[in-house]
């Protein structure tokens, strides 16, 4: 299997760079973000996120660990991301934001949508929110 491909950004404006990493590992492809993803970087993430998925892959974890700025381009991108994932049968995850970006999912309810994992491990995430939205309400007793 093939290690991690960087793939660099071409769009620097104002200092800011984005910088991303596809690594596939199994049946999980990592695609990993540091700097910042804003209209001008935006190209490099949408080019990573198209690259074909080979059979084995059924998650894509994006791991938002290093990434310092994310405007609604990139929030955009993500959701798409979701969609696309998820009309060929895989899920996308959103891992480590950091704690700006996260206030950016949780201002726009993002985090309802994206299943957002805090820690750094690649397991199986929790179910997706429209299987919980279609589960009964738990009984308070």
């Amino acid at each position: 299997m093939p290690g991690p491909t960087e793939v660099p950004s071409e769009g620097e404006q104002q200092g800011g760079s984005l910088h991303v990493v596809v690594d596939d590992r199994a049946s999980v492809r990592v695609v990993t973000l540091a700097g910042e993803l804003d209209h001008d970087s935006a190209h490099v993430l949408r080019a990573a996120l198209a690259r074909p998925l080979h059979d084995g892959v059924r998650r894509i974890v994006v791991d938002l660990a290093e990434l310092r700025f994310c405007d609604s381009t990139g929030l955009n991108i993500l959701l798409r991301a979701r969609l696309d994932a998820a009309a060929i049968g895989r899920t996308l995850e959103i891992s480590r934001p950091e704690p700006i970006v996260a206030r950016l999912f949780e201002v726009t309810g993002t985090d309802t949508v994206l299943r957002v994992r805090l820690d750094p491990d690649t397991e199986p995430g929790p179910p997706a929110p429209e299987a919980a939205a279609d589960a009964p309400p738990a009984d308070s007793e």
